[in-house]
């Protein structure tokens, strides 16, 4: 049953006219009734329906892409290539064609904010979706997430994601996109392993991210099938969980962290890192200990960032293809492109072999 103004009215205990004035933000309104009437929208779920009010079941021209930290080059890469998609044909001639304008939601990895941003492209009648990154692995939160998509798709909102897996329940999406993280965290630490690594320290990101969780579960898998993750004696778990540290995705995580591991186990003789901003961050910790790298340790990181080739020396890492991931997230939103059989597509990751590992030192 669809909500209406006279309901939130009803529920704030003021008039029709009282909650126009809040939503549109055009009259001065007490704070205090304020605050009721926006209380009244959350419980009631009620949806704006702006400039679209004469029809009812039409969507906008807005697309929302949802990223954790535009800033850092994993999503801005991707959201970048599917707002070439968004933007539609144009000629240049500045006429509307099939454009849609595409706005970038940063929601600084807090869950709330990405449930506040659903809600405002619902309120907006947004024509898709787009949600990048790894999604949080809380039962709470993904109940809610399903719900919200779920009355979004509803709407008429296409929803896609980009480089995380589909949720345990709910079938609102068009697709998801999902990296083979967990493979691609194996094949990186086989390599290390080819090459007579042992002791390897794990520089691992959020414990609460799906992201986190496969590549950490590829790297132990490697290490459990080449005999070096057996748990010990007293119960406690093996060097896989001994020598890894948790933290944020950024290059002070990986810093902190990486002294932490070696100061844990000085032997070391290789550090995996979360991801190729993390791993610059160890490769600085590694330095300022006066360890050099390969010779002494082996640093390596994953997604192939557009600076990891030129980081001396250059990165080893695992290439996930975000520009195309992104691109083909735009066409699906648009429509542009079929959905993938079953709504669901795992991208390849590529082992990027470079400068920064080589074999241990002997002796």
């Amino acid at each position: 049953m669809t909500v209406t103004l006279a309901d939130v009215a009803a529920r704030a205990r003021v008039s029709p006219a009282t909650v126009s004035r809040v939503l549109n933000g055009n009259y001065p309104v007490a704070a205090s009734t304020r605050e009721r009437v926006l209380r009244a929208v959350d419980d009631l779920d009620y949806v704006l329906n702006g400039p679209a009010s004469s029809l009812a079941a039409a969507t906008s021209d807005l697309v929302g892409i949802l990223v954790n930290d535009i800033a850092d080059p994993f999503f801005g890469i991707m959201a970048g290539a599917a707002q070439t998609q968004i933007g539609g044909p144009g000629d240049g001639s500045g006429r509307a064609g099939g454009e849609k304008l595409a706005v970038i939601c940063n929601t600084g990895g807090s869950p709330e904010r990405e449930l506040t941003y659903l809600t405002l492209l619902q309120r907006q009648r947004a024509a898709a979706v787009v949600l990048t990154g790894g999604a949080i692995e809380d039962p709470d939160h993904q109940a809610a997430m399903a719900a919200k998509l779920a009355k979004l798709a509803d709407a008429g909102t296409r929803i896609v994601f980009c480089g995380r897996p589909p949720l345990p329940e709910g079938d609102a999406l068009v697709a998801a996109l999902a990296f083979d993280n967990r493979g691609g965290g194996r094949r990186l630490t086989e390599h290390l392993i080819s090459l007579g690594h042992r002791r390897i320290g794990y520089v691992a990101g959020p414990p609460e991210r799906t992201t986190t969780r496969h590549r950490l579960e590829g790297h132990r898998e490697a290490l459990r099938d080449a005999g070096l993750d057996a748990e010990g004696g007293d119960g406690e778990g093996g060097d896989g969980e001994r020598l890894t540290v948790h933290g944020p995705y950024d290059r002070r995580s990986g810093y902190e962290a990486t002294l932490d591991i070696l100061r844990r186990e000085p032997g070391i003789t290789a550090v995996v890192a979360a991801n190729d901003t993390v791993a610059l961050g160890a490769c600085a910790a590694v330095r300022d200990q006066g360890l050099r790298i390969p010779q002494d340790i082996s640093v390596a990181g994953f997604d192939d960032l557009p600076f990891s080739v030129d980081a001396v020396p250059a990165l080893t890492t695992v290439r996930l293809p975000l520009f195309e991931a992104g691109a083909r997230a735009g066409r699906l939103a648009m429509g542009k492109e079929n959905p993938p059989p079953g709504g669901i597509a795992t991208i390849a990751a590529e082992l990027m072999i470079r400068g920064s590992t080589a074999p241990p030192r002997v002796g």
